[in-house]
């Protein structure tokens, strides 16, 4: 079936623009009353009960917990996932639907729309997968998402390959024999085994990771032991997070955790082996080259300058990928602006850009409108890259 040209898809969008004012009152709607992953509950009624005013739209509800799918079925086709989030985050992507269905005559294939539920925990996502989403939904030919992050509003971006780090959370436990500060001969010091092992794990990237060709970052966020000064504990535990970019570089971080942690144990004469457990896990989100370059190639056309097609990979970490990865079906993940534009040349203009706040910041305050323009316009365009046209 034939495609649509960039061009086409310009026109299509510019001819089935619709008023954004009711789409800005719901996201306010949403944002003043926020939930936490997993507790989307309010907020997935709300979309859902959204999504069943769309004639010909199917709505599943409450997989893996709160999360929706929507399927529009229009022809022939290839079928296309685009992806929204329920905790807590804006969510932009609601504003395809008018133009979906009012040039319904215009396209063919099958459109899918997700809203999942703890994309902060990591683990929304695969919950959706193993609670049967694909059972109701057809697989999509290619999966499609974005997510918002500070810079000028109206700029957006992607790049090929690793977009964003994989991350891991881990909680170590190191117990020894508590004992009264006055005779620590009596004791085995989970403190110290704990601050030598933290003290160690400094040395992974430094020592271990040859930094001009990898990325990796070990950073312990949480040590907790004891609750008094003259009292040595049973136990002290700490919290670390890994970020990489490289699965390869992922595993040898990884190990060599494991070894460090279980040296500094057995160093200290530790009664039993510290317990490592990973808490949160997110994957590599990798865009795949071919669906990357033909969306890029759209983008290109319709966006620029405003669109950059080497945009700076991010540190950051993300569950959208586990959607297509399951089944063995390709993503494509871009970054849109949000700041407002007034804001954020202010900023450059005095070397302050680190100072606009991100995404979880108290003070985040997305310019609404435009951000919603750029998001909206980008995943139908986006999407129209794959659908077919009918004339």
């Amino acid at each position: 079936m034939p495609e649509f040209t960039p061009t086409e898809i310009g026109d299509l969008i510019r001819h089935h623009e619709v008023d954004f004012a009711p789409y800005e009152e719901l996201y306010k709607h949403l944002h003043a009353y926020p939930e936490l992953s997993h507790q989307e509950y309010k907020t997935a009624a709300t979309i859902a009960a959204r999504l069943r005013r769309v004639p010909g739209l199917e709505v599943f509800e409450n997989i893996g917990g709160t999360g929706i799918a929507a399927v529009f079925r229009n022809g022939d086709g290839k079928t296309v996932l685009l992806r929204s989030e329920l905790d807590g985050l804006p969510i932009k992507e609601q504003t395809n639907l008018p133009y979906a269905m009012s040039a319904k005559s215009e396209w063919s294939g099958t459109l899918v729309i997700i809203y999942q539920p703890a994309e902060e925990l990591g683990n929304g996502a695969i919950r959706m997968v193993n609670d049967g989403l694909y059972d109701k939904v057809p697989k999509p030919d290619v999966l499609l998402g974005q997510h918002i992050l500070p810079q000028r509003a109206g700029r957006f971006g992607m790049r090929s390959g690793t977009v964003m780090a994989a991350s891991d959370c881990l909680k170590v436990t190191f117990t020894g024999r508590g004992g009264h500060a006055s005779m620590p001969h009596r004791t085995i010091d989970p403190i110290v085994m704990a601050a030598s092992t933290v003290v160690r794990l400094q040395t992974i990237v430094s020592r271990e990771i040859n930094v001009s060709q990898e990325f990796a970052v070990v950073t312990v966020g949480s040590f907790n032991a004891g609750n008094a000064a003259n009292i040595i504990p049973e136990q002290a535990e700490i919290q670390l997070n890994v970020r990489t970019t490289d699965e390869n570089t992922r595993k040898r971080v990884l190990s060599s955790i494991n070894r460090i942690i279980k040296a500094e144990g057995e160093a200290s004469g530790a009664i039993q082996a510290p317990q490592i457990e990973t808490t949160l896990q997110f994957p590599l989100t990798i865009n795949d080259p071919t669906v990357t370059q033909k969306v890029q190639q759209t983008f290109g056309s319709l966006f620029s300058p405003d669109f950059t097609a080497e945009w700076p990979r991010s540190n950051a970490s993300e569950d959208f990928t586990v959607l297509g990865t399951s089944i063995g079906r390709p993503c494509c993940f871009w970054f849109v602006g949000c700041t407002a534009a007034e804001i954020w040349e202010e900023a450059e203009e005095n070397g302050t850009l680190s100072d606009i706040p991100g995404n979880h910041s108290a003070f985040f305050a997305p310019d609404v409108l435009r951000t919603m323009q750029i998001g909206m316009s980008s995943l139908v365009a986006g999407a129209l890259s794959f659908l077919s046209k009918t004339q």
